[in-house]
């Protein structure tokens, strides 16, 4: 049984210049760990809170020494020289400790980092594949397939310059059969992308958070235009060898009960016929926040709408949270969840939101956030938690590549094929 013998925490800074919060853990077998924990700049209102310092004159207050403070003092005094049993022990004791429903004494980014880095470490001692124990951890067998890439191509909202109201239009590369292939077929699709970019815009490749390209669309079907061209400028077959996601992140124009969409006001049913018209007129085989995160009465119609066509992915919506998860499969709102582990706070409750998902028979998209670092943790959490895809974000920027070159090392160990695209909802 682990037995936690020192912990350390640091104040560092994310892909977007903020602090964040990266943690070492050393057990008393020897075995050390260190983590970096994950930002989001586009959040859903359930999420669990990250503790930030609050000083205007420092950062901006974004600050993180006290959720550092926390790691080096309570929490480690609370877990110093006890055996844990298991990953469930450790989580349960902080979230015991923290006290809140939404992790905001402690912080999230504090019980995160620790949780990470006990797991980390924990793999380290037991002397197996990071990938391996967190399969074990949330009880499930050893992967079968690799996670499929969902890379950001095009980028907007609060991801951007806010140059079209939707956050990201992605691209996945469903007629890949391996993550060496997939990755090859994205940059082709990006590097004709880009030429097209600076033929039609005039510009060089200014990219946004996440890596997406970020020209100056005059619409939304006008990035969606140029997609579906640059898979065919590639030499791809749209919808076959090459299909595209969209995050539409709809909780940031929504106000009033109505849509701020394309110079229009649209109501829930005319946001869902306008979202429905896209899976009809481009090869979208997946919509990311569809309607807002309060938007519930709609839910269900925006899935039925899509049924067949495309996926109905939750992220604001769900924000990993299990009883947000439950209440969504009750209600038949959507068929997929964005998992992303900051959103709840420790990796026993994300395993939690998991298994919800798969026992409603849901697809899962393990994701990275908008803030992020260089560690690479997240590729091997999709694919030891069996995930149907991998969303980091683009093919540049190192806090990116870390994620994706981390797949294909796992690919080179494993030889696991990708996992298919689900290409009809469950």
């Amino acid at each position: 049984m682990p037995d936690v013998a020192g912990l350390s925490a640091l104040e560092i800074l994310d892909s977007r210049g903020r602090p964040t919060v990266q943690a070492t853990m050393r057990l008393a077998s020897g075995a050390v760990a260190t983590v970096s924990v994950p930002s989001g700049a586009s959040t859903g209102k359930a999420e669990a809170h990250e503790r930030r310092d609050g000083d205007p004159g420092r950062y901006g207050g974004l600050g993180c020494r006290h959720a550092v403070n926390a790691i080096e003092t309570e929490i480690f005094d609370a877990i110093q020289g006890r055996q844990l049993e298991s990953q469930h022990a450790i989580d349960e004791l902080m979230i015991e400790l923290d006290g809140t429903a939404e992790k905001s004494r402690l912080g999230a980014n504090a019980l995160l980092a620790v949780s990470l880095a006990f797991a980390r470490a924990t793999a380290a001692e037991r002397g197996v594949p990071l990938y391996q124990h967190f399969a074990e951890l949330a009880g499930l067998d050893a992967p079968a397939a690799l996670p499929r890439p969902t890379v950001n191509l095009f980028s907007g909202g609060k991801h951007a310059g806010g140059q079209m109201e939707i956050q990201d239009v992605l691209i996945v590369a469903n007629g890949a059969s391996t993550v060496d292939e997939a990755m090859a077929m994205t940059y082709a699709v990006f590097q004709a992308a880009a030429a097209l970019i600076r033929q039609r815009y005039g510009m060089r490749l200014l990219v946004a958070d996440e890596g997406g390209l970020a020209p100056d669309f005059s619409s939304i079907d006008e990035a969606f235009q140029l997609a579906v061209e640059a898979i065919d400028v590639a030499g791809f077959r749209p919808g076959d060898d090459v299909s595209l996601c969209v995050d539409v992140a709809s909780s940031h124009f929504f106000a009033g009960g109505r849509y701020a969409i394309g110079g229009e006001s649209l109501t829930p049913a005319e946001m869902i016929a306008l979202v429905r018209s896209w899976v009809d007129r481009y090869p979208l085989v997946s919509v990311e926040d569809g309607l807002s995160e309060d938007d519930w009465d709609n839910w269900l119609a925006l899935r039925t709408a899509l049924d067949g066509r495309a996926l109905t992915l939750g992220d604001d919506f769900l924000t990993t949270n299990p009883s947000r998860i439950e209440r969504a499969v009750a209600a038949g709102a959507a068929n997929a969840l964005l998992l992303k582990v900051n959103q709840i706070g420790t990796l026993t409750e994300a395993a939690q939101a998991l298994h919800l998902a798969r026992g409603a028979e849901w697809a899962v998209v393990v994701s990275a956030r908008s803030g992020e670092t260089e560690d690479d943790w997240l590729a091997d959490l999709a694919t030891g938690w069996r995930g149907d895809a991998l969303k980091v974000g683009s093919i540049t920027r190192s806090e990116r590549l870390a994620k994706w070159n981390r797949l294909l090392a796992i690919e080179k160990e494993t030889a696991l094929p990708l996992t298919p695209w689900p290409r009809r909802a469950p």
